[in-house]
């Protein structure tokens, strides 16, 4: 517990990716009696989920600026400039927080700049190996720099911040994630103990060629006595996926398919094999619940950031990586039948994966913002 209560200001918005791990955060900071306030645009993701995890969110209005659209600049600069003017009256009003966290968005930017300016320490916590503009931008006044994944170091390095302002905190995950349960996974999803179970889920981007492949492996895979199959293919792709494996009364019974996945912690908590993209979140959640898993990055993320991602569970031995390019070819399907048909194997990366620590990460983040609001 720190000496004493603070006020935290976080700004996170756009994507579950950033949202996710500042409420993850958040909550930890509200369980050890801190009061934290948000900030983002209620237009956005953020303006659903903030308000749903119990927290106030402060409306700011930014827009990015589009290369591509020179003229978008003048808007870009001047609607930042205003979110900061109002930031700034409103700490004027109310106080300033004590220290602010910005986790990578457009956005934080509006934030962190106004606290940069009133003297109000900040860190900023990046989930990608590959970092975004806003998080380079700020890293230099920034108190501190909180990585996902070691491969994220030297990006920060080179922008000027020394060895000891770059800390390895892992990527933090809700609550809901961490604390579910096999058992309770199970019954949601209603697979029998004795069942092996596939989890197949593509992300926000790049669902559809997973969802090919594995439509492909459809006979060999139902062959597996046992074996049941929990396909997330994506709003958009779910009719396509539904027609491409015409599944029988009695195949739905094994392979149940659906657009989405609500309650993901459960999902990943009752699987035994994972098969998905190399997002931050999802890499985090995966090594966070120790699921054996299979990647495929998506092969159009800025700077191949995907791989690089998937790269910190490979390493570990917590999972094999197949390139996108390789769905269709015999290793995809080798990597994937393998180790449906490898419990031991299975076993061994499900430990290496604990083994990362990833579900202490909101912990750990939560020790640098306190550290740094009480130096």
């Amino acid at each position: 517990m720190a000496e004493r209560s603070l006020e935290v200001a976080i700004a996170a918005g756009g994507t579950a990716g950033h949202i996710n791990p500042a409420l993850a955060l958040a909550e930890e900071l509200r369980d050890r009696g801190h009061h934290v306030r948000f900030f983002g645009q209620t237009s956005k993701l953020e303006g659903r989920l903030v308000p749903e995890a119990g927290f106030e969110l402060v409306p700011v209005v930014v827009s990015g600026f589009d290369r591509s659209r020179p003229w978008t600049l003048a808007t870009s600069l001047y609607r930042m400039r205003r979110a900061q003017s109002q930031i700034a009256r409103l700490f004027s009003a109310e106080g300033a927080p004590d220290v602010a966290v910005g986790f990578g968005a457009y956005v934080e930017m509006a934030l962190l700049n106004c606290c940069h300016r009133l003297g109000v320490p900040y860190l900023l916590h990046e989930q990608n190996s590959v970092p975004g503009l806003a998080n380079k931008a700020l890293a230099p006044h920034a108190a501190r720099v909180c990585i996902s994944v070691p491969a994220a170091r030297d990006v920060f390095e080179r922008e000027g911040r020394g060895a000891r302002e770059v800390v390895l905190t892992g990527n933090p995950v809700r609550r809901s994630v961490v604390a579910a349960s096999r058992e309770e996974g199970r019954a949601a999803l209603g697979v029998e103990d004795g069942e092996t179970m596939l989890l197949v889920f593509g992300g926000s981007l790049g669902a559809a060629h997973i969802n090919e492949g594995v439509c492909r492996l459809k006979d060999e895979l139902l062959s597996r006595e046992g074996l049941v199959v929990v396909h997330s293919t994506g709003a958009d792709g779910f009719d396509e996926t539904v027609t491409a494996l015409a599944l029988t009364p009695d195949e739905q019974l094994r392979w149940r398919v659906m657009p989405y996945i609500t309650n993901m912690g459960q999902a990943l908590a009752a699987s035994d094999l994972v098969l998905s993209r190399a997002g931050a979140s999802s890499i985090a959640e995966i090594a966070a619940v120790g699921a054996p898993s299979v990647l495929v990055p998506y092969p159009h993320a800025t700077a191949d950031h995907q791989t690089t991602n998937a790269r910190f569970l490979v390493d570990a031995g917590a999972a094999v990586l197949v390139a996108d390019s390789a769905i269709d070819t015999p290793e995809f399907t080798g990597a994937l039948l393998g180790l449906l048909d490898d419990p031991a194997r299975r076993e061994a990366m499900r430990e290496a994966a604990r083994g990362l620590g990833q579900s202490r990460a909101a912990a750990a983040l939560a020790d640098q913002v306190e550290a740094v609001a009480l130096s």
